[in-house]
C-alpha cells in the first residue's frame, strides 16, 4: 500500500499531518505492518514530536533558527551556496541534521504513536511550498 501526502506550508515551521496519515492507515485496512514516510525535498524534514503544547513547536523552530541562521548572518559567511536566497543553504543543513524519513509500527490497525506524539513536516524555507511526503506500508 502506498500514497502521497501533499502539505501546504506558509514558511518556516512545523505542520502536523497526523490526522491525514491516521485516516489513510485506517482506510487501508492494515492490521499489522510498518509505515514508512519519506519527504521528497532537500529543504524540509519529518518529525515525530509533542502535539499537546504548541510552545514545543515554537521552541523547535526558534532553536533551529539560532543553530543555523540565514546566510546574511555574519557567522554563516563561509557558505558558498547562496544564490537561491539566504534561507536556502541553511534549509539544506537543517534537513541534513533532522530526519527525512520516519518508520511507525502499525499494530491492530493503528499507528503505535504515543499519546502526545504527532507527525510533522518541518519546513525550513521562508516562502510557502507544497511539500510531498511518500507513504508506504509493508
Amino acid at each position: 500500500m502506498h500514497t502521497e501526502f501533499e502539505i501546504e506550508t506558509r514558511g518556516q515551521g512545523t505542520y502536523e499531518f497526523t490526522r491525514d496519515v491516521t485516516r489513510w492507515v485506517a482506510d487501508t485496512g492494515t492490521g499489522e505492518g510498518l509505515l514508512t514516510l519519506f519527504v521528497r525535498h532537500t529543504s524540509a524534514s519529518l518529525l515525530i514530536q509533542e502535539n499537546a503544547d504548541p510552545e514545543v513547536q515554537v521552541d523547535l523552530r526558534n532553536y533551529f533558527a539560532r543553530l543555523v541562521p540565514p546566510t546574511t548572518d555574519p557567522s554563516m559567511s563561509y557558505l558558498t551556496h547562496t544564490y537561491e536566497g539566504p534561507d536556502d543553504m541553511p534549509a539544506h543543513i537543517k534537513a541534513a541534521l533532522l530526519p527525512i524519513s520516519l518508520q511507525i509500527p502499525i499494530i491492530n490497525g493503528t499507528m503505535t504513536l504515543g499519546i502526545w506524539q504527532g507527525i510533522y513536516l518541518f519546513e525550513h524555507r521562508d516562502r510557502p511550498h507544497r511539500r510531498k511526503v511518500a507513504a508506504l506500508i509493508r
